[in-house]
């Protein structure tokens, strides 16, 4: 029996949808005849790994139209750093991606130095990659504790959490803040790292290569974990490029692409690893490659130590740069400069740049476009997890609903790095 468009209401008006005849072209024409449902899932759902809200068509528990509803998370931050001086727009970008801030600083920092042509010091470069792969390692770490989780491996959150709570304390050390620390800096970092920072990092590198192996013993041992990832949520080459995924999703499916190895910056050509392809474009591969990847991260970390060069964290580029704090209380000319520079601002020439990184989730692009004044007249992201989620409804078509989960944990989503 057909029901009428009149009869059927849409419960709650806070979706973007005011009634189903707006969702005609996005879900089949059998929900209209009332011989599918249509399920809200989110955006409380504990599964949905922040506030995204998932329309789910279903013929019996199988997904036939996924339709992903964000914004909830809206900050308009794009917007507001065009308000703020280059420098003080940094730490907006820290809340972007809230579980890999230092890549968001390091992708808004080089845009601005390929703007004003800038050199950094190669001990800051150094820096730069440490805390870079550190934060790559951390937020991994939360995927695959918050994904055993959702696959029912509860003790991996406990201690993933706990490994991951010793970079915290790491970043803290030097930054002074346990996450949005702003430690990179147009030409360099804020400072330069305690005597004690070092021997810490060596130390955790030392427990972390054992704790790797407890983990991998835990999941590939675990026949629910393998059961509910091989096979499933397969995404082939072809597609994962048509549908722009990048990162691990798609390194996943066999394409063997990686800003920091195509596009070397901050030195990342000087390092030796590996970028783990996976084969099957599974959600197994996809936990797969990033697992890899934090040995790699620790690989290129270890070697960042052992050849750390000496020398300043921060470019003598006075027109681009603060002065040093030592010379603020005995030089008028560096007093001024400093107060000059944190009020006004710097003035980059007219011109637009674009900068690609490889961030924990993906390929991280930021354009930037400059008018000769002190406030950026565009700032965008290109965020990885903006295509990660776009691309869910084409690969749970099909699925029962627990798959469905499978995928939706295994692409590591973070809706801050999506809504902006």
């Amino acid at each position: 029996m057909e029901v009428e468009l009149s009869e059927v209401k849409v419960e709650s008006e806070h979706f973007w949808w005011g009634s189903l005849e707006d969702l005609r072209g996005v879900i089949s024409d059998r929900a209209f005849k009332g011989e599918t449902m249509l399920l809200h899932m989110g955006p409380q759902h504990p599964t949905t790994h922040g506030v995204l809200h998932l329309l789910l068509e279903l013929d019996g528990e199988n997904v036939v139209n996924c339709v992903p509803d964000i914004g909830y998370l809206h900050t308009g931050i794009e917007k507001t750093m065009e308000s703020k001086t280059y420098v003080r727009a940094i730490p907006l970008t820290d809340r972007m991606d809230y579980l890999n801030p230092p890549a968001n600083n390091l992708a808004y920092v080089l845009a601005i130095e390929k703007l004003i042509g800038i050199e950094v010091p190669p001990r800051a470069q150094a820096l730069r990659v440490i805390f870079a792969e550190l934060m790559r390692i951390a937020s991994h770490l939360v995927w695959i504790g918050i994904f055993g989780l959702d696959m029912g491996a509860m003790s991996m959150m406990l201690y993933c959490f706990r490994e991951r709570e010793r970079i915290l304390e790491l970043y803290e050390m030097v930054a002074g803040q346990r996450m949005m620390g702003t430690y990179i800096r147009p030409g360099g970092v804020w400072r330069d790292v305690p005597e004690e920072f070092f021997p810490a990092v060596r130390e955790f590198l030392d427990i972390f290569r054992h704790k790797l192996d407890d983990y991998e013993r835990l999941l590939r041992r675990n026949p629910i974990w393998e059961e509910r990832t091989h096979g499933v949520g397969v995404v082939s080459a072809d597609e994962a490029i048509a549908l722009g995924m990048t990162g691990p999703c798609l390194r996943a499916s066999g394409v063997n692409w990686d800003v920091r190895k195509a596009m070397p910056y901050c030195g990342y050509e000087q390092y030796e690893f590996d970028i783990p392809i996976g084969e099957n474009g599974d959600v197994y591969d996809r936990y797969w490659c990033r697992f890899r990847e934090m040995e790699q991260s620790a690989r290129i970390i270890k070697q960042a130590i052992d050849n750390m060069p000496d020398g300043p964290v921060m470019s003598d580029d006075r027109k681009w740069v603060p002065p040093p704090k030592s010379e603020i209380g005995h030089s008028m000319e560096s007093l001024i400069h400093h107060f000059k520079y944190w009020t006004e601002g710097i003035r980059p020439p007219k011109g637009e740049v674009f900068v690609m990184i490889e961030a924990a989730r993906g390929m991280m692009g930021c354009y930037l476009a400059s008018d000769g004044g002190p406030h950026p007249y565009r700032v965008h992201f290109r965020q990885p997890t903006y295509m990660h989620i776009s691309a869910l409804p084409h690969i749970v078509k099909g699925m029962i609903i627990p798959d469905l989960v499978a995928v939706l944990g295994s692409i590591d989503i973070v809706l801050g790095d999506v809504d902006r």
